[in-house]
């Protein structure tokens, strides 16, 4: 499916470099935190402070630059409802990490997200290969010598927290290959965003924490910078999704702990033991075993396949009827008739449709994932062999 998106897109130098911003923006994140802890700010008020910074920074910059990126259909709503809901509860988790562990072993960690991503794959029906019990067994002893072999004590809790965090982000990588599958990338954001927003708003008023004025003064810049950070990295992220597909961004972003670790060194004064250096290593062997077929679906889905673009697709439809279609076909508000030439222009804006004529149905020959029709036809032929058996026996 990743080669089937990236034939669709074309894997080019914007979205390359798009996807390449990510773990910059990415590996600000504890850093900006632990500025924002170390002036009294607790994780909860960091995790929500931040999101509505982000929230209400994008959709100024929405409404005031990119009104056509708003309009969004109830379908593509509750995709983006359910993405945001799985990364809001991993940012209450990663900064509920942060505050008990240090930046650089806390980001880590968050790499697990990628074994996490596999292991998904794995349950919805992969086959478990040598390669992929090889790459989670680097990655569990590089979790027991990073935690392990500490110059101090590690808080469970906090390596608890962070794993739930990569799962989370594993999760919310995953899913949004499919809202993004037919919705411009800038609009996927904005309501994931916002629905973040609000699940940890509503963490964060529900534990009822009381922050003093001089706390809010102290902390303002880093929860601020925080914030931007967080809606360029949500930006970049799932336009990296959208142009490469989710295990390509995974793989890319994953350089956002080697940000981390430069950034935790000079700003933070944190360092890593000698028998730790060798967790970084087995976490980064792992990671090379990835290969871009791991998060490929090998459930035959000939619907998602075949399909290119439903939005292009609709939209041709209603172009079509409103040139050639007659009143006694319209609906019972006669709407289509009414419409403009200006008026259609519109909808497709608003639909992310192409300005161009589409194939519905593309089949290429290079195609990551086919159709097995031969098997398909087979199978069909002998369902139906055996229902006449059975319905000759039954006379």
């Amino acid at each position: 499916m990743q080669r089937f998106f990236a034939i669709r897109h074309g894997v080019t130098a914007q979205g390359v470099a798009i996807a390449l911003s990510t773990p910059i923006f990415l590996g600000m994140a504890p850093i900006f935190g632990k500025l924002a802890y170390a002036e009294g700010a607790d994780p909860f008020t960091v995790a929500a402070t931040r999101t509505i910074v982000a929230v209400v920074l994008l959709w100024m910059v929405y409404l005031i630059f990119f009104r056509k990126f708003i309009y969004i259909y109830p379908a593509g709503l509750l995709g983006c409802i359910v993405v945001g809901v799985v990364n809001g509860i991993g940012s209450l988790f990663y900064y509920g990490g942060l505050g008990l562990l240090d930046a650089s072993l806390v980001q880590l960690l968050n790499g697990m997200y990628l074994v996490f991503a596999v292991l998904m794959s794995a349950i919805g029906g992969e086959r478990i290969t040598w390669r992929m019990s090889a790459r989670v067994g680097l990655a569990l002893a590089a979790l027991v010598i990073l935690t392990g072999f500490h110059e101090k004590p590690v808080d469970w809790l906090g390596v608890g927290l962070m794993l739930g965090s990569a799962l989370m982000f594993a999760g919310t990588v995953s899913l949004s290959q499919y809202v993004l599958y037919e919705m411009p990338s800038p609009t996927a954001t904005l309501y994931i965003v916002s629905t973040m927003g609000i699940v940890v708003a509503m963490v964060w008023f529900a534990t009822g924490l009381e922050v003093s004025a001089a706390t809010v003064q102290a902390a303002a810049w880093p929860i601020l910078l925080l914030g931007v950070t967080t809606a360029a990295s949500r930006l970049s992220l799932f336009a990296g999704v959208k142009f490469l597909g989710s295990l390509q961004t995974s793989i890319l972003a994953i350089a956002e702990i080697g940000v981390a670790l430069v950034l935790a060194f000079f700003v933070l004064g944190e360092r890593l033991s000698a028998i730790q250096l060798l967790g970084v290593a087995a976490l980064g062997g792992s990671l090379l075993l990835v290969r871009v077929s791991d998060l490929r679906p090998h459930i035959l889905n000939p619907g998602a396949i075949l399909v290119e673009n439903l939005a292009n697709w609709q939209f041709q439809e209603i172009a079509f009827h409103r040139a050639f279609g007659t009143r006694d076909q319209d609906n019972a508000s006669e709407v289509m008739s009414t419409v403009t030439t200006q008026e259609l222009i519109a909808i497709r804006r608003m639909m992310g449709a192409a300005d161009k004529a589409t194939d519905p149905f593309p089949i290429w020959k290079n195609q990551a994932i086919s159709v097995n029709l031969k098997a398909l036809l087979d199978t069909a032929e002998t369902e139906a062999i055996k229902n006449t058996d059975v319905q000759a026996f039954g006379e």
